[in-house]
């Protein structure tokens, strides 16, 4: 449908007729061009001029055509189906059949009228229906999030969600703030009754352990209609294809509804990633044995780094590095003075030298097996350092300076660092601390040092001295910090803060960057992760380098994965821009190892490692339907609640509930009438023929 309008008062169209027919009758009404012809062609030239002015008269009040276009959007029903385990415990092979025919004749029969989206979720949402029933987790929420994403804004007229309530995964789907607002109705399936069962609710422990230390792995116990029994909760560690005992608890089953939670201390003995087994003996008449045990996995690290404070005497900055360092499980601190240390280096990871070199104790023998071993160092300079000496043992900066007159000064984030990331909170906050006592003289520093912080003396910036800075020396990494007093700033972080976040964050950086060797192999595989779950692709990178440590990936890079039992798995890395990447999809759960290779002109480069996958027994351990879950469901969103038989009746509940209805969605497209192009057709055929017709009868 079309529509004209003008911007300007519709009558101005009268005077474009009156000035059009004007302009025809003042050239033609007198005109003796034409005397030798009939009188008609007076009165046809006339009626062309006064066509051609008008029209273009008219075209000067700028009309415009509004145009309307319709389309009408059939209502979109989604129809979601559970694919968890869950729902197949419940179910004869026959009654899947049965049930997974009836949902698809039900989405037939929408599809007449209706626009149906199939889908499935569980341990996550897809396109079409799943009836294998396979997936180990049931989120959802999921599925209401992305009905909510996708079609809040569409003319969604009815979501159906056929599950059993179950849900172990994600939140609470009764809770979630969504715009949806179709009504949802709920199919209820699975069985509502409990079974009298005695099974390994859920497991917590930290993934990761350090060795020789221990663990506590906490195990929450649940029975139903159990009261009366004992079931005795044993813990296998799980070594290869044989299990040791480590511990047994008897478990009295003392009410229908039973709930208890069990700490087990656990001694990390062995560094890798290690497989543990919680079994709970069965009671009698007891409906299913799978959820009775759950293997857990843990990666224990040999991997904390052995830290030395060596200070010249006794000071708080002492205990203020030792607490804040010792917040990392990573590390383990131990405090010597240089008047009785023996001089044994190779055991420690990374050293502090508080105030040494001092007049006092010049420390010749440490400073130099520091540099024979490439052991990072870290120096704290203070009042006690000699200045001189500390001159010497490094080159990283120099303070030319008397050793006896000192300034208070703060830190300043110097912008151009680059070594590390630092929050723009601590800069802000670091300011305000408590002042460091620095020495007082002229400070250079070499080029190649990466400054963190400059000093600044009261409102005054001296960006030209720096307060702490890393570099390398002879391939050590060296952290220097001009200053004492950290224990103020330990204080006043928690005067300030209730915490000692700011303090241990800018320690625990400076001492990651300077304590972690650099890794010069020039091949390496890396896994995503050590413990995957089963349900998870195992995924590596790879990063391969030439002699003057570039990165390449030309050569092919090959792996084997080896499972417990010896079997192979063989793949080849895909190749990304500059590195390499593999999915090597899913993997039974299991300890696995591999082996990777790479032969670069004619050398063979080689790479080991392993991991393990843990398996997903959620589905197991709730397998009583919660169908009051779907009833809040359906009365929060205006729908209804319908038993799993009920499933063929759908299509005429939807008929009847009369708000299902398409929508008309129109549009309009407005555009001026000069721009079309019959018009300027148009007026190119009157002034064409008037001219045709004044040339053929003499008009000149």
């Amino acid at each position: 449908m079309n529509e004209l309008s003008f911007q300007y008062p519709s009558w101005y169209i009268i005077l474009c007729i009156l000035l059009g027919l004007m302009y025809a009758v003042g050239l033609y009404y007198n005109d003796r061009t034409f005397r030798e012809q009939n009188n008609r062609l007076n009165w046809l030239l006339g009626s062309l001029r006064f066509l051609l002015a008008t029209f273009l008269s008219i075209l000067l009040l700028s009309p415009l055509l509004k145009s309307f276009t319709s389309q009408t959007q059939k209502p979109v029903i989604i129809v979601a189906q559970d694919a968890s385990e869950s729902i197949k415990s419940d179910f004869s092979e026959e009654g899947l059949t049965t049930f997974g025919t009836s949902m698809e004749a039900m989405a037939d029969e929408l599809s007449k009228k209706y626009e149906v989206q199939r889908l499935s979720f569980g341990e996550r949402v897809r396109e079409d229906f799943d009836f294998s029933f396979e997936d180990q987790l049931s989120n959802t929420s999921d599925i209401f999030n992305y009905v909510n994403d996708l079609y809040s804004n569409e003319n969604l007229g009815a979501v159906i969600l056929a599950t059993d309530g179950i849900y172990n995964e994600g939140s609470n789907p009764l809770y979630l703030n969504t715009n949806i607002s179709a009504p949802v109705f709920t199919i209820a399936l699975g069985d509502t009754t409990i079974k009298k069962d005695v099974y390994l609710k859920r497991t917590f422990l930290n993934r990761i352990a350090y060795l020789n230390d221990q663990f506590v792995v906490q195990a929450d116990i649940a029975a139903s209609n159990a009261r009366g029994s004992t079931t005795v909760l044993s813990i296998f560690k799980v070594d290869g294809n044989g299990t040791q005992k480590l511990e047994e608890r008897n478990i009295p089953i003392t009410s229908d509804d039973f709930f208890k939670t069990e700490e087990v201390i656990l001694d990390a003995d062995k560094a890798g990633v290690q497989r543990y087994r919680l079994i709970l003996s069965s009671v009698s008449d007891e409906v299913s044995l799978a959820n009775n045990s759950k293997d857990i996995f843990i990666d224990i690290l040999d991997a904390r780094q052995k830290i030395l404070i060596l200070a010249n005497s006794p000071h708080p900055d002492l205990s203020a590095l030792k607490q804040s360092i010792s917040e990392n499980k990573n590390y383990q601190v131990e405090i010597e003075f240089a008047d009785k240390f023996t001089g044994g280096l190779k055991k420690y990871d990374f050293v502090i030298l508080h105030q040494l070199p001092s007049a006092t104790y010049n420390i010749a023998p440490v400073l130099s097996n520091l540099k024979k071993d490439k052991i990072p160092h870290f120096y704290i300079v203070g009042g006690q350092t000699e200045l001189n000496r500390f001159n010497a043992a490094q080159s990283l900066i120099n303070i030319r300076g008397d050793g006896r007159n000192y300034d208070e000064v703060v830190g300043k984030i110097n912008p151009l660092f680059s070594l590390f990331n630092v929050e723009e909170k601590l800069g802000r906050e670091l300011l305000n601390f408590a002042p460091l006592s620095a020495p007082f003289g002229d400070y250079t520093f070499d080029e190649s040092a990466e400054v963190l912080l400059t000093q600044r003396i009261g409102r005054l910036d001296v960006n030209s001295r720096p307060l702490l800075l890393f570099g390398e020396e002879e391939d050590t990494k060296i952290g220097i910090l001009c200053g004492e007093g950290i224990w103020k700033w330990r204080l006043f972080d928690f005067l300030q803060n209730q915490n000692h976040d700011i303090v241990n964050e800018i320690l625990g950086k400076s001492i990651q960057y300077v304590s972690v060797k650099s890794d010069k192999r020039r091949f390496r595989v890396t896994p995503e992760k050590n413990i995957f779950d089963e349900n998870e692709n195992i995924l590596f990178d790879a990063e391969l380098y030439n002699n003057s440590y570039e990165l390449i990936n030309e050569p092919d890079v090959n792996m084997t994965i080896i499972d417990s039992e010896g079997k192979e798995f063989d793949f080849i890395f895909n190749k990304t821009d500059r590195a390499y990447t593999l999915d090597a999809n899913k993997l039974p759960e299991g300890n696995y190892t591999f082996r990777s290779s790479v032969n670069v002109s004619g050398e063979q480069l080689n790479f080991n490692g392993q991991f393990s996958i843990q398996p997903i027994q959620l589905e197991l351990f709730q397998t009583t339907a919660d169908h009051g879950l779907l009833r809040l469901i359906s009365e929060k969103y205006g729908g209804q609640f319908l038993q799993g038989d009920q499933v063929a009746d759908i299509p005429q509940i939807l008929e009847d509930l009369g708000t299902v209805k398409p929508v008309v969605y129109q549009t309009s497209q407005t555009r001026s009438v000069i721009n079309l192009r019959w018009i300027f057709f148009l007026l190119l055929l009157l002034l064409a023929t008037e001219w045709g017709l004044r040339r053929y009868f003499g008009g000149y």
